[in-house]
């Protein structure tokens, strides 16, 4: 088991959220990765769910943005600033007074050397002593509970809003794995992307989410519910309110489903096959935002023809897991080397 050191911080800088873990004290910060900025003079006006509320509601001087895109930093400059306010933030819930702490960022799996410096010289820079990375599914798999240590292999499937990261794990190291630049993002594009072309209305990323979480889902359900939703009508310009159901959305969703599906019988093609055996005995293991779509199990389930089921605690596991891997630092180290 894992034990606990003070000043030890693990983050998951996401492209949706990003959360902070502090031992002996556990999640400490849950915020989305959005900043607010002022256009004219380069100011960060806000961070964080107070950003987030002004997605597309700013003033021409002001732009909401998520610096993170894909899994990656898009903008270094406003990453740097976010980590810093959400480490000072996290550091003050957790009445920690502020020291330059040991910072482990999760990383999509598979991003480039020049992208992992750019998160190390990110977190240094927003005032960690030293500062560290971790592949995203290794972290989820630390965070629910696999035994990533032992000879036996571990099917991860970690759905994050910018990427989904599939690995199969064993003996501390990852085997073989898959980054697939799908998430829950995706499937929210993918949503404004139908109800512009079957109906012609423009809905915003919000509405999007909000849709896919109310009545989103893998399968068709047994039952077609039915939601009402607001957008700008792209034939008169004018306000317009609608009446959309579950299986336009299963419908839309097809595409990033199928992608992500696809990613899994890559990464199934490519293991051994005894952790094949192993992952076919245990099962596959959903982690992160995007599994909480509903019945995905089952789909996945269906697909693979193996058995699959969601983590406890699925939107915490890469930043448990992140935080936990900082008392494994040297093997971590010795095994990345």
């Amino acid at each position: 088991m894992f034990g606990f050191r003070s000043r030890n911080v693990g983050i998951d800088l996401g492209t949706a959220n990003t959360l902070v873990f502090i031992k002996e004290k556990g999640i400490v910060l849950r915020e989305p990765s959005v900043v607010a900025k002022n256009t004219t003079t380069g100011e960060i006006v806000a961070v964080g769910s107070e950003a987030h509320a002004m997605i597309g509601r700013t003033p021409s001087s002001v732009v909401a943005i998520r610096p993170m895109r894909e899994g990656v930093i898009a903008d270094f400059e406003t990453t740097t600033a976010m980590i810093r306010h959400y480490l000072k933030e996290a550091l003050k819930s957790a009445g920690t007074s502020w020291t330059k702490p040991t910072v482990m960022v999760c990383v999509p799996y598979g991003i480039t050397s020049v992208e992992q410096r750019a998160v190390i010289d990110a977190a240094r820079q927003a005032g960690a002593k030293e500062a560290y990375t971790i592949e995203e599914p290794f972290a989820a798999a630390i965070g629910a509970d696999l035994p990533v240590w032992e000879p036996t292999g571990s099917m991860v499937v970690d759905i994050g809003g910018g990427t989904t990261e599939v690995a199969i794990i064993s003996l501390g190291g990852i085997v073989t794995s898959t980054s697939i630049r799908v998430g829950g993002d995706s499937m929210d594009t993918a949503i404004i992307t139908y109800i512009r072309k079957e109906y012609k209305l423009m809905i915003g990323e919000r509405t999007a989410e909000n849709i896919k979480m109310q009545i989103g889902s893998a399968f068709d359900l047994d039952k077609t519910e039915k939601m009402d939703i607001h957008g700008r009508d792209l034939l008169t310009g004018l306000p317009k309110t609608m009446e959309i159901n579950s299986q336009e959305i299963t419908k839309a969703l097809k595409e990033p489903m199928d992608l992500i599906i696809e990613g899994m019988r890559k990464t199934l093609e490519q293991t051994p096959p005894e952790l094949a055996s192993d992952v076919m005995e245990r099962g596959i293991v959903l982690t992160g935002g995007g599994s909480l779509l509903r019945n995905l199990d089952k789909a996945i389930s269906e697909e693979t023809k193996m058995p699959a089921f969601v983590a406890g605690d699925t939107l915490d596991c890469v930043v448990i897991g992140t935080g936990k891997a900082l008392d494994n630092l040297e093997l971590i180290k010795k095994i990345q080397s």
